[in-house]
């Protein structure tokens, strides 16, 4: 209270009344009392209480990973690298926006990837969920759809890299080659098919580039950006030529 005395001459008569009633209302109530909370954390004394909590782990993990394997293991590297070309070649800096190529690209990949997931689903996951057969058998049966369909997208000098480096014996087939291998030659190869989908893209924006420098440099305007005056013409080219829908065709039958 001796605060109080010294802080309530400075307060206005209303202010200085109601930090009274709060001090009152304050020292006639008791202070709350913290609930006591107590984590006990114990180890398994068998072996057998530890596999499930290593199981759940384990899931925890996989599931962590999933945005990595929705990148390197199916179509929407390529195909979210070609949309990014388009918009490059161009020049739009931000239109369309980062969020709808991604969301695009996303929806092409449930689009291409669909038969690749009905399979898992037939072969796989219902027959686990019916209890037919076990955990094991269910991870390589999924496998074995997504490993189809990278092979059939990855060139063999790409395979070939990476089995090398891996210290591997040459691989009789396509089932002696582990996901670990795989999987990187697989996304160097979606890579490349992607920069060169790429490249024939700007090559005609590319050539309305230099025919509209080459004008203006002829007319004597330097100061103008060239960029400014070829933009609305590129513009015109990709909507007469309707170039979304000639891109996400050639993008798609690029798969087939």
């Amino acid at each position: 209270m001796r605060r109080f005395n010294v802080i309530l001459p400075l307060l206005p008569p209303g202010a200085a009344l109601a930090v009274l009633l709060w001090a009152g209302r304050a020292a006639a109530q008791p202070l709350p009392v913290l609930p006591n909370i107590n984590i006990d954390i114990g180890g398994a004394s068998e072996g057998a209480g530890l596999v499930p909590t290593l199981q759940l782990l384990v899931l925890l993990t996989v599931l962590s990973l999933v945005p990595a394997f929705l990148v390197l293991m199916t179509s929407f590297t390529r195909v979210v690298i070609v949309l990014g070309f388009v918009r490059g070649a161009i020049g739009t800096q931000q239109v369309p926006p980062n969020q709808v190529i991604a969301g695009l690209a996303l929806f092409l990949t449930v689009f291409l990837m669909r038969p690749v997931y009905m399979q898992i689903n037939d072969t796989a996951l219902q027959p686990y969920l019916a209890e037919q057969i076990t955990q094991e058998e269910a991870y390589a049966r999924a496998a074995e759809p997504v490993r189809e369909f990278m092979f059939r997208q990855t060139r063999e000098k790409d395979l070939a890299l990476f089995v090398n480096m891996a210290g591997m014996e040459r691989p009789a087939g396509r089932e002696d080659i582990p996901l670990p291998v795989l999987v990187p030659a697989f996304v160097i190869s979606e890579l490349k098919t992607a920069f060169q989908m790429g490249f024939m893209l700007f090559v005609p924006f590319l050539i309305i580039d230099m025919v509209v420098a080459s004008t203006l440099m002829a007319m004597g305007m330097f100061m103008l950006p060239p960029v400014m005056i070829s933009l609305p013409f590129k513009l015109l080219l990709f909507i007469m030529v309707d170039g979304w829908h000639l891109v996400i065709k050639s993008v798609v039958e690029s798969f087939i």
